[in-house]
């Protein structure tokens, strides 16, 4: 028991050494005078901000405002790219009819669709949610369909000579197959879609991290940057962690 307990703590102490370890270094450089800290200003003053962002009600204000956003988006984007992708998936022909317009589209970022989302949103919230969507939707659906690709043919032929009725056979044999590529797929996208919330509130936004950061950055407040930087990194690897712990859990079962 006393030897489990040591190994955990060595596991995390060696999972936040890197993080550490530079802000250690970060700390002494700026106490030495070697660093601008206008351009990139020391961790005391920027826990200062944290504390400052907290007390006034901004940091959680901006924070659950985007992560509204981000949840529209991601839950769209999981809900259509999972549907599709199974569609796609399963039809050799609509593979084809959509490989050339999924690949056109995919690689344009959601920042290049802005003018295009103001024209057809305006400068509501739709529209934001739509950058969102746009940022996760492609890397879930080409995961899903990868997976179901990957799937074992003989077990495909066993449903199909069974007659297997197509939602038994899309319940108990496509889902489960492609489960651990929709996971990888949901968890990329997620991440993705975290990435895009700064583009997201470009959009004559005037609330969240993103507008938070980019207020910040024309006032000159780098502080107040990296702070909203650190929580879009840390909110997202919260809902990546909760994403891993439910992957464990249903991957046990299938």
């Amino acid at each position: 028991m006393v030897s489990k307990a040591f190994r955990s703590t060595g596991y995390f102490i060696e999972y936040l050494a890197l993080i550490i370890s530079i802000i250690s270094v970060w700390t002494i450089m700026s106490n030495r005078g070697h660093l601008n800290t206008i351009i990139l200003p020391a961790p005391n003053s920027i826990l200062e901000t944290i504390v400052e962002l907290v007390a006034d009600g901004a940091l959680f204000t901006n924070m659950f405002i985007s992560v509204s956003r981000v949840l529209q988006g991601y839950l769209l984007a999981a809900f259509l790219g999972i549907s599709l992708g199974i569609l796609i998936g399963l039809s050799k022909h609509l593979d084809r009819v959509t490989e050339l317009i999924i690949q056109m589209i995919k690689p344009i970022p959601p920042i290049a669709w802005i003018p295009l989302v103001i024209l057809w949103f305006g400068i509501g919230e739709s529209g934001k949610v739509f950058l969102i969507f746009l940022g996760g939707f492609f890397t879930i659906l080409i995961n899903v369909v990868d997976g179901i690709h990957q799937t074992d043919p003989k077990l495909v032929e066993v449903s199909r000579s069974m007659e297997t009725p197509f939602w038994k056979h899309i319940s108990l044999m496509v889902i489960p197959g492609a489960a651990p590529n929709i996971f990888t797929g949901l968890r990329t996208g997620l991440s993705s879609c975290w990435m895009c919330v700064v583009a997201a509130e470009l959009v004559s936004s005037t609330t969240g991290l993103g507008y938070l950061i980019m207020d910040a950055r024309q006032f000159g407040q780098t502080d107040v940057v990296i702070v909203g930087m650190l929580t879009i990194g840390i909110v997202g690897k919260i809902m990546d962690s909760l994403l891993r712990f439910a992957e464990k859990k249903t991957l046990r079962w299938i």
